[in-house]
């Protein structure tokens, strides 16, 4: 559940003006008290985006760890889940990620990791929340206990190796011609260095970060020069990574996008095949199409459905021993390896099946044909416009068109001031008029 601070990914909003250097310091110090445990020495990692508000709340949370005495390791710009598994290999109490993700450079975030690496429960964020609006100056440490920060200089390098330790040894890239889009964001370094030592031959694009063309035309948000350069360069397949790079987008040798539904399919077929599924099935959430469902019953397996939130994917997995699952968006969570979404490891699984098979990317991944599925924001409302009687009334229509052959979600959106509405069906062309509706409907409530 969303709190006062904490939304379902993190604290996010405008930087200097939501994330300010006073909340990241406050942040830093209820976060630092509320995972101070024990008499040892308490440590946290930090890592960031290429934003240019991150040195701002980077430092901000520095100055607020320090004062409660937890010492900081910077890692400079890394994936969302290279933080998490730095926490982890680390010995840290705390892992921390700035970032906003697949916003615009104007935003920023603050994600929270525990020592084991997995993002923080609702109950710790109700608690860090009621401790960031309450009197800390008391709990602060002395002038002799106040923590120390450093730089980690091969943060990179420890990903990297993490990473290219999840492909069996066997797995050489060698012969593959790769185009990687890194959005201009966390991953612009280790995910071409990765590709490359494991024999691939890499082109790059959004590699060049400048702290405001984060996202801009490129990443897996904006997959069409990725789609371009590929067909340029007649490589064999494209990645395209968020700011984070915990998510990803495959572009296959023709051009063509492959979503997050289409490469759960792949690994969860490859490791079916190979004995490697913990259980005979995967977990998505409500976003992921029905034609996934399908095939997936087709092969003998289950698609277990969670809200919205790679988060709640995540405890679904945990809670019921599923260790494939994720999003449509491209949050792939393989937890074998990691406690997140990872586009990189994700993307070498994918490559992993495309080396094994020897076949071209486009048959690899298009395992099933979608439904068609629309889907449209409505920017500048909330969820209590889905409580307008108007609006109520419009779903209910779109729901009595498409009848059993079909489904509607109207959602608000956990990060953004919209409401998302999707439509999927056997026709697209009523999809389409459901869809704007209802999106109608809700534009009008004042």
């Amino acid at each position: 559940m969303a709190g006062k601070y904490f939304g379902t990914d993190g604290v996010r909003g405008k930087a200097n003006k939501v994330i300010t250097p006073e909340l990241a310091l406050k942040i830093g110090q209820a976060a630092g008290l509320a995972f101070r445990r024990g008499d040892h020495r308490h440590r946290v990692v930090i890592g960031k985006d290429t934003r240019l508000s991150g040195y701002m709340i980077e430092y901000a949370m520095v100055a607020g760890f320090t004062s409660v005495g937890m010492d900081v390791m910077l890692l400079g710009p890394v994936p969302t889940p290279a933080v998490a598994m730095l926490a982890r290999s680390m010995r840290a109490d705390l892992g921390v990620m700035i970032s906003a993700s697949h916003n615009a450079y104007e935003d920023n975030g603050i994600k929270l990791f525990g020592p084991d690496g997995f993002k923080l429960t609702d109950e710790i964020e109700n608690e860090i929340e009621a401790l960031i609006d309450s009197d800390m100056s008391k709990k602060l440490s002395a002038s002799p206990d106040l923590g120390r920060a450093k730089r980690i200089d091969s943060a990179q390098d420890r990903y990297i190796e993490f990473a290219k330790r999840t492909l069996p040894r066997a797995i050489s890239l060698e012969g593959l011609r790769i185009v990687v889009d890194a959005a201009n964001g966390a991953a612009y370094k280790v995910a071409q260095d990765a590709l490359w030592e494991l024999g691939a031959e890499v082109f790059a694009i959004g590699v060049k970060p400048d702290g405001f063309n984060i996202n801009k035309d490129v990443g897996s948000t904006s997959p069409d020069a990725l789609s371009l350069k590929v067909r340029e360069m007649r490589a064999d397949i494209g990645i395209a990574l968020d700011g984070d790079a915990d998510r990803v987008l495959i572009i296959d040798e023709k051009g063509q996008s492959v979503n997050g539904d289409q490469l759960m399919a792949v690994v969860a077929s490859s490791w079916q095949d190979e004995g490697q599924l913990s259980k005979p099935g995967i977990v998505a959430t409500v976003m992921s199409n029905l034609g996934l469902e399908r095939y997936l019953h087709g092969r003998g397996l289950t698609l277990a459905r969670t809200a919205v939130g790679d988060r709640y994917v995540l405890e679904h997995m945990r809670e019921h021993g599923y260790n494939v699952g994720g999003e449509q968006s491209g949050h792939i969570i393989l937890s074998d390896y990691s406690t997140t979404g990872d586009g990189l490891i994700a993307a070498l699984q994918v490559l992993s099946v495309v080396q094994n098979k020897g076949k071209a990317v486009s048959e690899v991944c298009h395992l099933f044909e979608p439904l068609p599925q629309i889907l449209k924001n409505v920017r500048g409302q909330t969820g209590t416009s889905l409580k307008n009687e108007k609006v109520i009334a419009a779903i209910k229509a779109g729901e009595a068109r498409l009848g059993g052959s079909g489904r509607l979600l109207v959602r608000p959106s956990g990060t953004e001031a919209l409401v998302r509405v999707m439509g999927e069906g056997d026709d697209h062309g009523e999809l389409n008029e459901i869809v704007d509706s209802i999106c109608l409907a809700i534009a009008k409530v004042a």
